[in-house]
């Protein structure tokens, strides 16, 4: 049986599109990108809350091959991001292959008919040769079960689904969470609430944020000399290698290092936050890197407002009023708004079922064994699959870099499978063992095994106790070897 499709490509934010750019290369152009949205762009088509933006800074959140001259910003706000989505789209032409409002709930390996079979809620399941999920490590917005929740009578935002017609001026606010999306908007949320209370249960790395607008003289020179863009890209590059590569991955040989940068945040909120009992509040008990750290300006000094207030209490329960912590200290509310963050493990792993052959359940394999895949995008038992928001992919601290890694490698393994006449190709369990072995050991030296985690809650661990999302090395030797992994390392039928 002929399937509908060359490829179905389940996604249509960043990760989509580079793949459906990879395969348009390689001459597959029956292609289908399904996107649960309404529009594409992922991540940033959905986000709009106040203070959005990046923090990688823009030269280096893109692709390489496709940059932007015309960034507003060193940290772009989250609106160009989808300007440049919508570009890329347009340019690559890729629009005519996506279908929104279509969401996915599973594909199936056919081993007869060698096809997969996707199945698509309230339509038609259609049929590909291959199979990409492209849905992102932050897809599945985590809501918290705490009691009494469904009982408050108030406003409840969650900063995946940010409400634009609800008018903050005057409100009496908490918000939960303090990770990386609460230190965009917790600033923003000051400026308009009449009282905010902020709930920690963790506090995070914060260290300073060197932003400035980009003049149009830069960016011209961007335009017309695409050289010196690249320059600022591969120095940018280099100053997140250190971080994240040095100071966190190679924690065992860089101790010192590490300590320079929490150091740094130390001192960053030592300048902005004159209080003693409130820097111990805003201060992590964990090393640096064991959470994800961001940057900001303006966070710390949003704590010495008058109004603004940061409870450590662990909550015990909601009311249809306010919040009441275990100390027995009543919050009362108007606006509830969680930066609860994403549930990665339990459900974005894969984000949809996905089941290969001889029955085997993706989701439900990675969590009764370990979490692996070689390469970072392909699994033992999925043919013709490729999954591109997967454990030990990630690379650097730009996602455009696991991107691009991801895109070599479906081009090489796609391009032998036609240059051979194959029908299918799947990874040998030896391949994929091996890797998992390589970077299991290799970060045995991160911080997230040497160093002390225990109290970070960091959505880098899963279940099993790893930390099994980074790929633990530099970005140029995952992109070297995404060129150069042996083609026998799959098994081609």
């Amino acid at each position: 049986m002929a399937p509908h499709f060359d490829a179905v490509i389940v996604g249509a934010g960043f990760g989509g599109m580079g793949a459906a750019i990879a395969l348009n290369e390689l001459g597959l152009h029956n292609l289908a990108i399904l996107e649960r949205e309404d529009d594409l762009g992922g991540t940033w088509h959905v986000n709009r809350y106040p203070g959005l933006a990046v923090d990688i800074a823009s030269v280096t959140y893109s692709y390489s091959f496709e940059p932007n001259p015309y960034w507003s910003r060193l940290f772009a706000p989250g609106a160009e991001l989808k300007k440049y989505a919508e570009h890329v789209a347009d340019k690559y032409d890729l629009r005519k292959y996506m279908r929104f409002d279509t969401v996915v709930t599973g594909a199936v390996w056919n081993s007869e008919e060698q096809l997969w079979t996707v199945s698509i809620a309230d339509q038609e399941p259609v049929t590909a040769r291959f199979l990409l999920t492209a849905t992102g490590f932050l897809s599945q917005p985590h809501t918290p079960d705490i009691p009494g929740i469904d009982t408050f009578t108030g406003k409840i935002i969650h900063t995946t689904d940010w409400d634009d017609s609800y008018n903050l001026d005057g409100r009496t606010v908490a918000i939960i969470g303090t990770g990386a999306t609460a230190v965009q908007l917790i600033p923003n949320l000051a400026k308009r609430a009449k009282e905010l209370t902020v709930f920690q249960r963790t506090p995070i790395w914060v260290t300073p944020k060197i932003d400035t607008p980009i003049p149009r003289a830069v960016q011209r020179m961007f335009s017309v000399a695409p050289f010196t863009q690249r320059a600022a890209r591969f120095v940018n590059t280099a100053i997140l290698e250190l971080i994240m590569v040095s100071a966190v991955l190679h924690f065992r040989q860089a101790r010192l290092l590490n300590a320079v940068a929490a150091s740094v945040a130390k001192l960053h909120l030592r300048t902005q936050v004159k209080d003693p009992d409130l820097r111990r509040k805003l201060t992590p008990d964990y090393d640096f890197g064991c959470k994800r750290p961001t940057f900001s300006n303006e966070y710390f000094r949003t704590f010495n407002k008058p109004h603004v207030r940061l409870e450590t209490s662990t909550i015990e329960r909601v009311e249809s009023d306010g919040i009441v912590t275990v100390d027995g200290t009543k919050t009362t509310i108007d606006t509830l708004v969680l930066a609860t963050g994403f549930n990665i493990w339990d459900v974005n792993f894969p984000a949809i079922d996905i089941v290969g052959r001889e029955g085997r359940n993706l989701g439900k394999w990675w969590r009764e064994n370990r979490f692996q895949a070689f390469e970072g995008i392909s699994v033992p038992q999925f043919p013709n699959y490729l999954t591109l928001a997967s454990p030990y992919s990630y690379s650097g601290l730009s996602y455009f870099t696991t991107i691009e890694v991801q895109m070599k490698h479906l081009r090489r393994v796609i391009r032998e499978v036609l240059r051979r006449g194959a029908t299918t190709f799947e990874v040998t369990e030896e391949a994929n063992s091996n890797y998992l072995d390589r970077m299991t050991a290799k970060l045995g030296d991160s911080v997230f095994y040497q160093g002390n985690c225990q109290t970070a809650r960091s959505y880098y661990f899963n279940q099993h106790g790893e930390a099994a999302i980074l790929r633990p090395t530099s970005t140029v030797t995952a992109l070297r070897e995404a060129s150069r992994f042996p083609l026998d390392s799959y098994n081609y039928a």
